[in-house]
C-alpha cells in the first residue's frame, strides 16, 4: 500500500458518504464511518470485509509520511496526533494508537469552510464571546461535541468585525482562518512549538490582543493561560468537562489544596464565559447541538470563590440568569423538542436533571393538548366512604 492507495481509498469513502464525520480503521473489522453519530461498514469500490494487522500498520505508516517526531511518540507514549490531507477534498485529524499489539487509526474530518454562527444555528449571545477585551472563554463537551466549531465560527464573527492580532495554538490547525480585519498567525503542535505549554508562553511575547489556546491539558497551560487572562489578554480554549460546574472543578483540581483559595479567586476574577455543548441525534437524520451558557456575574463570581452550596449552585444561576444570555442544557434541550427538531426519548437521555426535564416536556405537550400519561379510565370511587363505613360499623 502506497500513499496513493490511502488517498484512493478515502477518497472513495469521501464519495460515498458525503456526511462523514470520522474514519475508523481498526483489526478485525472492515474500514468504518461515522455518519450522524452511528458507526457503520463504509462502502468501498473494492471492500476489505476484515482489516489485518499489517493493512492497519501499513495505512498508518503512510498516514505518517516519515514524521519522526510522531512516530517517536507513537512508540513512547502509544498514540500519537497528527493532520493528513487528501489534495483536494479534504483535511483530518488523525490518532494512530497501538492495543494489544496491533494499529488503529481514528480520522476525524475537518470542515473546509470555517462555519458562522448562524449556520450552527448558535445563540446570538455567544457572538459576545470575542467582543471581551481580556479573561478566560471555555467551550466544553466531550470529544466531537463541536468544541472547535464554535470557536471557530467566534473567530470567524472577530475577524469580520476587529482590528485585532490573533495567535492560535492548535493540535494541529482545524479551520485556516485568512486575514480580514484581524491578522491571524496559527501555529501547529509539533510543527511550530512542543507543547502547549511552551507556545503559550511564546505567544505571550508576539503582542496578540487573542490566544486561542487548543487544550487545557495540564497545570502548567491552565497557570499561564490564568496569567494571560490577567495580563489584558483574551484567551480562549477548550475542556472535557460535561457542564460549567465540573468545569471550574476540574481547573481548581488541578492545583495543590493549600493553593485552592487562591485559584478560586483567580478564576473568578477572570473568567468571562463557559459554554458547554452536546449534539443530540435529530428526528430525520443529522445532529442537532444542546448548550449550557454561564457568564460573569455577581453571583458567579461568588459561587467560584466560596464554592456551590443550596441556592447558590450554578445550575440555578443559570435558570435565573436567561436575560443576560444564560441558559441550562434542559431548556436549550427543551426548546430543540418545542420546535420538533429532537425526540421525547432523546430530550429525557440528554438531560441534566430528567424530573425538570420532564416537568417541561409535560408543560409543552399539555399546551399542545396532548396526553402527558399512559394512565387511562381512572373513576372516583364515590362508594369507597360508605363501604369503609359499613365495614367500622
Amino acid at each position: 500500500m502506497n500513499a496513493c492507495d490511502v488517498d484512493f481509498i478515502l477518497s472513495n469513502i469521501l464519495d460515498n458518504h458525503p456526511s462523514v464525520s470520522d474514519i475508523n480503521i481498526t483489526v478485525g473489522k472492515p474500514f468504518q464511518v461515522e455518519v450522524d453519530g452511528q458507526l457503520a461498514p463504509a462502502r468501498l469500490q473494492h471492500p476489505i470485509p476484515v482489516l489485518t494487522p499489517y493493512q492497519t500498520e501499513t495505512f498508518a505508516l503512510q498516514l505518517l509520511d516519515n514524521d519522526r517526531r510522531a512516530i517517536r511518540i507513537l512508540l513512547e507514549e502509544g498514540a500519537t496526533d497528527i493532520s493528513y490531507t487528501v489534495e483536494g477534498r479534504a483535511r483530518f485529524r488523525v490518532n494512530i494508537f497501538s492495543g494489544r499489539g496491533t494499529y488503529a487509526i481514528v480520522m476525524r474530518r475537518l470542515a473546509t469552510r470555517i462555519p458562522s454562527l448562524e449556520d450552527l444555528n448558535l445563540p446570538p449571545v455567544l457572538s459576545k464571546l470575542g467582543m471581551e477585551k481580556h479573561g478566560l472563554v471555555l467551550v466544553t463537551g466531550a470529544t466531537g461535541s463541536g468544541k472547535s466549531s464554535t470557536l471557530a465560527a467566534v473567530l470567524r464573527h472577530v475577524n469580520q468585525t476587529r482590528s485585532v492580532h490573533v495567535v492560535t495554538l492548535e493540535d494541529p490547525i482545524e479551520f485556516v482562518h485568512t486575514h480580514n480585519k484581524a491578522t491571524f498567525n496559527q501555529r501547529e503542535l509539533g510543527c511550530d512549538f512542543d507543547t502547549f505549554e511552551n507556545g503559550l508562553r511564546a505567544a505571550l511575547r508576539q503582542a496578540p490582543k487573542i490566544v486561542l489556546v487548543g487544550e487545557m491539558r495540564d497545570r502548567a497551560t491552565v497557570e499561564i493561560a490564568l496569567h494571560a487572562a490577567e495580563t489584558g489578554h483574551l484567551v480562549m480554549s477548550t475542556l472535557h468537562t460535561i457542564d460549567a460546574g465540573q468545569t471550574i472543578n476540574r481547573i481548581v483540581g488541578m492545583f495543590e489544596q493549600a493553593e485552592e483559595q487562591l485559584i478560586r479567586t483567580r478564576l473568578a476574577s477572570c473568567l468571562r464565559w463557559v459554554v458547554s455543548q452536546r449534539l443530540m441525534p435529530k428526528i430525520g437524520g443529522g445532529r442537532v447541538a444542546a448548550l449550557e451558557i454561564l457568564c460573569q456575574s455577581l453571583r458567579v463570581k461568588a459561587s467560584i470563590v466560596q464554592g456551590e452550596s443550596d441556592g447558590k449552585t450554578f445550575y440555578e444561576i443559570m435558570e435565573a440568569g436567561n436575560a443576560v444570555g444564560m441558559q441550562t442544557f434542559d431548556s436549550s434541550i427543551l426548546a430543540s423538542y418545542q420546535c420538533g427538531l429532537v425526540s421525547e426519548e432523546t430530550a429525557s437521555a440528554y438531560a441534566s436533571h430528567r424530573s425538570v426535564m420532564r416537568r417541561g416536556i409535560d408543560k409543552i405537550k399539555s399546551s399542545r393538548g396532548q396526553k402527558t400519561t399512559d394512565l387511562e379510565g381512572l373513576t372516583m370511587d364515590n362508594d369507597y366512604e360508605r363501604r369503609l363505613t359499613g365495614v367500622a360499623g
